[in-house]
């Protein structure tokens, strides 16, 4: 894989790292360089060079390269490559951060290319819907990931459990039995805030609504306060802190144990949990989170990412190229297998079924969601008023006064 490094400003300022030549339709000859960039550890070098081949050969005068960006520090980088020139062509962002982005209005509409090339309608919705703003889709849906529950098969044999709970009732029911034998039944912390909004959206709830563009928290509505309290209920059923999140200690080193039958967190939690304890390597079992109704899985937080395009990308047509090839079927399907991930369509799910965890993770992306759409969103997550609301309410105080805090903070910090 080739890796050249241009002798630009912006390139050296932001450690340009991935492009692509493209000769457009038109040109005469020679050679255009697509630059794109993508974050470390969302593709493999080798998934990397095959698709550059594979481009290259099928698309005369096209050249790509590849330079891999840190997540640290990547919004800045980002939001200076949109306004200034020469910058990067196409660039993979965080699912969630493409409203942010577009309130630059600094990125190129995409909508066409969604509907005609791409096959929109079939997206998960949790890549789909945080990278549409204003009816126009400025982020195409490239992969997801999904909490799961990770289970020790073991400790669900020693309390008679023969096959996963597909409902909250009977997940309760069995958790109760799991801490009947000895073991803890679920280790869940406290401050699990994406756990918790998976809770909130199944009762029909939202973290915030947006109300003719004046965004609202909404943590005390009657549909999230019933999220809020099936999160107690099931809480409450292991020793997770109430005062801290899932890294707090890190919930795979906890599971690790031995003792922990069940915790909430992605598949890629297994590579901490068999490496602190390797015997656990061939005891370890994976089920959607139970909905409420038996055969839908509970909503759950979509993470992955989207891929954008600048307005001002030097080779915009080639890059919109690149970037259909990238969030086609041939290429999902190759990314989900390499990569373990889900594809950005329900309809490719069946492709990684030899991949038990990730095929559980497929089903349960089917309901998945994405937090508000608000370009300020980030600016809650940084303050967070979620997490001690939660606490507050695991540790007795009242839910409704808590929510109703909460939610007033939500909705400062969305409307500044």
């Amino acid at each position: 894989m080739k890796n050249r490094h241009l002798a630009c400003p912006l390139a050296a300022a932001t450690a340009l790292a991935l492009a692509g030549c493209g000769l457009l339709p038109g040109d005469e000859g020679g050679t255009r360089t697509v630059n794109v960039w993508l974050m470390r550890d969302s593709a493999s070098e080798d998934f990397l060079k095959r698709f550059e081949a594979a481009y290259e050969a099928e698309h005369e005068g096209v050249e790509l390269e590849f330079t891999i960006q840190e997540w640290t520090g990547i919004g800045k980088k980002v939001t200076e490559a949109i306004r200034g020139e020469g910058g990067p062509d196409v660039i993979e962002v965080g699912n969630t951060q493409v409203a942010q982005y577009a309130d630059t209005d600094k990125l190129y509409d995409l909508t066409l290319e969604s509907v005609r090339d791409l096959g929109s309608e079939d997206w998960l919705p949790g890549l789909a819907e945080p990278g549409r703003i204003g009816g126009s889709q400025y982020g195409i849906p490239w992969y997801a990931a999904n909490r799961v529950v990770i289970y020790h098969k073991d400790l669900f044999e020693q309390a008679g459990i023969t096959k996963p709970p597909t409902t909250r009732a009977q997940w309760l029911d069995d958790t109760e039995k799991l801490n009947d034998t000895g073991s803890q039944g679920i280790y869940l912390a406290g401050q699990d805030w994406y756990t918790l909004a998976g809770f909130i959206w199944d009762e029909g709830g939202e973290l915030a609504e947006d109300k003719g563009g004046d965004w609202t928290g909404s943590l005390d509505s009657p549909a999230a306060l019933r999220g809020m309290e099936f999160y107690k209920d099931l809480q409450s059923l292991g020793s997770g802190p109430k005062d801290a999140d899932e890294q707090t200690p890190p919930q795979a080193e906890v599971f690790a144990r031995g003792d922990v039958a069940q915790i909430i967190a992605t598949p890629s939690a297994v590579a901490a949990i068999t490496k602190a304890n390797p015997g656990l390597t061939d005891k370890l079992g994976f089920f959607p989170i139970p909905g409420k109704k038996a055969g839908q899985p509970c909503a759950v937080f979509t993470g992955g990412s989207d891929l954008i395009v600048p307005e001002n990308a030097p080779e915009r047509n080639a890059a919109i190229e690149v970037v259909k090839a990238l969030a086609g079927e041939k290429w999902q399907t190759e990314l989900a297998r390499a990569m373990n991930n889900v594809p950005n369509k329900t309809s490719l799910a069946s492709v990684v079924q030899g991949q038990e965890a990730t095929a559980v993770m497929a089903r349960a992306a089917a309901r998945g969601r994405a937090t508000p759409n608000s370009p300020q969103w980030a600016d809650v997550e940084a303050a967070n008023p979620i997490k001690p609301y939660m606490t507050a309410v695991l540790q007795g105080e009242n839910p409704k006064k808590a929510a109703r805090d909460a939610s007033e903070k939500i909705t400062q910090t969305l409307g500044e």
